[in-house]
């Protein structure tokens, strides 16, 4: 079958292994002119996959108004891929010369990891009611009302204490100088 056989084909919408044969005559194509065009291949498979969709919506429309021309309407798809995605490349390095530095001067500092076995020594280190303050807080959840009537403090009070354990948690973690 030629390719403008094929064309009718596709564009009639009834022959899916019309379809199957477009993809195993084309895609091999335009893999090797991403491999010689991006140098890289995953961005090959990436433009062979892009292309057919564009060539299979484009047959099935009948948008092609020189079904023998197939082959030169593929590659001519691939080198307009291959521009648009340099075009992208080109515009995102001039975005990240021009705002690059204040980008990154709003990006949030790297949380350090925690290490979970310093932790626990170091909320056993604790004394008892800043522990149970912790503990009740963060661990069981419960509001600041519901701690101070267990330890028979004030919320404020609670407030207090907490504030000193987790001061005391980041000295002991290094997070605080």
């Amino acid at each position: 079958m030629n390719d403008a056989e094929l064309v009718r084909q596709i564009g009639s919408g009834a022959d899916r292994e019309a379809e199957a044969e477009l993809f195993r005559r084309m895609a091999p194509r335009i893999r090797l002119y991403g491999l010689r065009h991006l140098r890289d291949e995953p961005a090959a498979e990436d433009l062979t996959q892009e292309v057919l969709i564009i060539a299979l919506e484009a047959l099935r429309a009948g948008r092609l108004r020189e079904p023998e021309k197939l082959t030169s309407f593929v590659l001519g798809t691939c080198r307009m891929t291959v521009l648009d995605l340099r075009r992208g490349a080109q515009r995102k390095e001039r975005l990240l010369e021009k705002f690059g530095a204040d980008l990154m001067a709003s990006v949030p500092p790297v949380i350090p990891r925690l290490d979970h076995d310093q932790l626990a020594r170091c909320v056993q280190n604790l004394k008892e009611r800043e522990r149970t303050v912790v503990v009740m807080t963060f661990y069981d959840d419960e509001i600041g009302g519901d701690v101070a009537s267990f330890l028979g403090v004030s919320e404020a009070n609670v407030r207090v204490i907490r504030h000193r354990a987790i001061h005391y948690l980041r000295k002991c973690l290094g997070l605080e100088e």
